[in-house]
C-alpha cells in the first residue's frame, strides 16, 4: 500500500514495472477505482503527471485518491481477468457498471435414477449437469419444449430406485396414458433405454442438433425398410420438428462453428453490448447488456470487460471472436477478428442490429418513464396546491429501540424516483432518551444547515414520516434556519394516510387511487426501511463489539482494526483464520476463532 499524492513524494519510482492491477482508496479507505496495467509504474504515474490531458471526471477521481494498492500478475491478460473480477466484487464508484444483475435460467439433467430435465436459476453442486445460462426464460422453454416433444422423459419427482420399482411402490400417471412417458416407475422402460433418450437430449442442450437428426433419419429409414410405416412417420415428424427448430436459429453458414460475436454501440454515457455464441451455424446464445460509463472509458476497454464477463457466464471456449472495432489480441485463449466481407461480416451486422434494437427500446422505455414521472409529480403539486413542481423531495424518519441507539434517515427522490446517492444516515447526537420529536428537530436542522453552508440546492418539498408532533418538531428546525415558508413541508401519518400541513388543525386526504399518494407512500416506506436497516446494523455492530471486547486479549484497538479492514460485522464473522491473521496476527486470530466456535456450540 502506497500513500498518495505521489507527485509530492518519490513513491512513484518504487512502483513495479510488471503487469498488474492497481486499486485507488479514498480518505475513508473505500476502494473507488480498480484498473489494470501492462506496466504498473507507467500507468499509475500517468494519473499524476499528465493532468492536463484528463477529463473532468478523471480529475475528480485523482483528487479523491489517498492510498494506492497494487497487485502484480504474470501477464497483461491475467491483469484483465483480475481487474474484471475485482470490479464485479467491489463495484467501485468510478468503474464502469454492467447494468444486468439478474440470475439467469439453466436447464439441469439431474443426478438420479432415470434423470429428469428441470429448469432452475440456482446451480447446486452435485445436483446434476447444468446447461446454459439462457438469455431468457422463453429461450430456455423453447429448448425444453422441443426435448419433451422428441423424447419420453419423466417429469415426476419420484425416487425411482431399483428397490422402489421392484416392490411396486408406484403406479403410472396420466403422462403415461397420454404417451408422454413410458412408465419407468412400474418397470415398463429399462434404465438403458431411458438413458439413450437422455444422451440425445444432451446433444440438443449442447447445441449439436446433427447427432439427433442423424439418429431419427436412420430410425425412419430402418422402420420404412421393415414396412413399419406408422413408426417411420413418427420418426419423420420428429425429424421435421428438429429441422424447423434449427431453421429458426440458423444464421448464415452451417459450417460456421464455435464462434463468439461481440459488438458495441457507444454513446456519451452508456454503451450497449451484444453477444452471440455460434455453433454449427446456429445462434445458441444471444444477449444484449447496457453499460454505464464512469470515466469516459474507450470502446475497446468496455468491450473487453463485457466479453470476459460474458464468456465466463456462458462458459464459452471459442477461439474466434468477431467484433465491430479493432482490438489488440491480449491472450492466446481467443483471437479477435474484424471481418470486412462474407458470412462473418453478416454475423457482425446481425449483432449490431440486435444492439441497435435494444438501444431503441431502452430509449423508448426511458422516455415513457420520464413522462410518467413528470405526470406524477405534477399531480402531487396539484393535490398539495404547491407553488412549484416538487422535482426534489426529501423524506425523514427516525428509529430507536427502547431509547437506545437513536438514529435517523433521509431519502431523496428526484423526478419521482429514488436517488440513492443522496440518501443520508444520521446518528442522533444531542438527544438523551427516546424523544422522537427532539431527534427530528436535530436531524432536519443538521441536514439543511449543511446545505446552506455548502450552498447546495434545497428540496422542493420536505416530507416527515409522522403526524402533527413530528411535523411541528421539523418546523422548529426550519424556523431556526429561516427556511420556514421557503420550503413546503408536510407530515404523513401512516394509520389513515392523512397529510398534515403546519398550522392546519385538520389533515387532508388524497384519493387512495391517486398516483401522487402512492409516491408519498413510497417515500415514507423507503425512509422507514432505510432507518430500520441502519438501526439494526448499529445495534448489531454494538452488540458484536461488546462480544469481541469481552474476549480476553481483544481490546478496542483490535476491534477497530477488524472493522476498518472487513468493513462489516458479517464479514468479520465469516472470515477464516488466515484472513484474521493478516489483520490482527495469529494469536488474536486464534482467540477470535475459538470464541466463535464456542458460541456456535452453545
Amino acid at each position: 500500500m502506497y500513500d498518495a499524492p505521489f507527485y509530492q513524494t518519490d513513491e512513484l519510482s518504487k512502483l513495479p514495472k510488471e503487469p498488474g492491477v492497481y486499486k485507488f482508496h479514498n480518505s475513508n479507505d473505500d476502494i473507488i477505482y480498480v484498473g489494470k496495467a501492462k506496466n504498473l509504474r507507467n500507468r499509475v504515474s500517468s494519473y499524476f503527471n499528465n493532468s492536463r490531458q484528463h477529463n473532468r471526471k478523471t480529475l475528480k477521481l485523482v483528487k479523491e485518491i489517498k492510498q494506492i494498492e497494487v497487485s502484480i500478475v504474470n501477464t497483461e491478460f491475467d491483469a484483465l481477468l483480475l481487474e474484471n473480477s475485482l470490479i464485479k466484487e467491489l463495484q467501485p464508484k468510478y468503474n464502469i457498471l454492467l447494468k444486468d444483475d439478474k440470475s439467469f435460467p439453466y436447464l439441469c439433467i439431474t443426478n438420479e435414477p432415470f434423470p429428469r430435465i428441470i429448469s432452475t436459476r440456482k446451480k447446486i453442486r452435485n445436483r446434476g449437469t447444468y446447461y446454459g445460462p439462457y438469455a431468457s426464460v422463453r429461450a430456455m422453454n423453447n429448448v425444453l419444449d422441443l426435448i419433451r416433444k422428441l423424447y419420453t422423459l419423466r417429469t415426476c419427482k419420484l425416487n425411482l430406485s431399483d428397490h422402489n420399482i421392484k416392490s411396486g411402490k408406484f403406479k403410472v400417471c396420466l403422462e403415461y396414458h397420454i404417451g408422454n412417458c413410458k412408465g419407468p416407475c412400474e418397470g415398463y422402460q429399462s434404465a438403458s433405454d431411458y438413458q439413450k433418450d437422455i444422451e440425445q437430449a444432451q446433444e440438443i442442450l449442447k447445441g449439436n442438433l446433427n447427432i439427433p437428426k442423424t439418429y431419427f433419419k436412420q430410425q425412419m429409414n430402418e422402420a420404412a425398410s421393415n414396412l413399419s410405416f406408422e413408426s417411420a412417420q413418427k420418426y419423420k415428424d420428429k425429424l421435421e420438428l428438429l429441422e424447423r427448430f434449427q431453421s429458426k436459429s440458423l444464421v448464415v453458414n452451417p459450417r460456421l462453428t464455435d464462434i463468439d460475436v461481440c459488438t458495441i454501440i457507444s454513446e456519451d454515457n452508456y454503451a450497449f453490448i451484444n453477444y452471440f455464441i455460434i455453433k454449427n451455424g446456429s445462434i445458441t446464445v444471444t444477449k444484449t447488456i447496457e453499460i454505464k460509463k464512469k470515466l469516459e472509458e474507450s470502446d475497446q476497454e468496455i468491450l473487453l470487460h463485457a466479453l470476459i464477463d460474458m464468456r465466463k457466464l456462458y462458459e464459452s471456449n471459442s477461439k474466434e471472436v468477431l467484433t465491430n472495432i479493432e482490438l489488440q489480441n491480449v491472450s492466446e485463449y481467443f483471437h479477435f477478428i474484424l471481418p470486412q466481407i462474407g458470412d462473418k461480416k453478416k454475423l457482425v451486422d446481425l449483432s449490431l442490429k440486435n444492439g441497435l434494437y435494444f438501444k431503441k427500446e431502452k430509449l423508448n422505455q426511458n422516455e415513457t418513464s420520464k413522462i410518467k414521472e413528470l405526470r406524477v409529480v405534477k399531480q402531487l403539486q396539484a393535490d398539495l396546491q404547491l407553488k412549484d413542481v416538487p422535482l426534489r423531495i426529501e423524506c425523514f424518519d427516525n428509529s430507536n429501540f427502547q431509547g437506545t441507539n437513536p438514529v435517523a434517515s433521509m431519502v431523496h427522490f428526484r423526478n419521482g424516483r429514488p436517488k440513492k446517492s443522496e440518501y443520508r444516515h444520521y446518528h442522533v447526537k444531542t438527544v438523551v432518551g427516546p424523544d422522537d420529536f427532539a431527534s427530528m428537530t436535530e436531524i432536519v436542522g443538521r441536514r439543511y444547515s449543511r446545505l446552506l453552508k455548502e450552498n447546495l440546492t434545497l428540496p422542493d418539498l420536505i416530507v416527515i414520516d409522522g403526524g402533527k408532533g413530528q411535523l411541528n418538531a421539523a418546523v422548529q428546525a426550519l424556523k431556526s434556519l429561516d427556511l420556514y415558508s421557503k420550503i413546503p413541508i408536510i407530515g404523513i401519518a401512516k394509520r389513515l394516510e392523512e397529510i398534515y400541513f403546519p398550522g392546519d388543525q385538520y389533515p387532508i386526504h388524497i384519493s387512495k387511487k391517486s398516483e401522487s399518494l402512492k409516491l408519498l407512500q413510497r417515500l415514507r416506506d423507503e425512509a422507514h426501511r432505510f432507518a430500520i436497516t441502519f438501526h439494526r446494523n448499529v445495534r448489531s455492530k454494538q452488540t458484536f463489539t461488546s462480544e469481541l471486547e469481552d474476549i480476553k486479549g481483544i481490546g478496542e484497538k483490535t476491534v477497530n482494526e477488524l472493522l476498518a479492514y472487513f468493513k462489516s460485522v458479517k464479514k468479520i464473522k465469516e472470515a477464516s483464520y488466515e484472513e484474521l491473521s493478516k489483520v490482527v496476527g495469529s494469536k488474536k486470530a486464534e482467540l477470535l476463532i475459538k470464541a466463535q466456535t464456542t458460541k456456535k456450540a452453545n
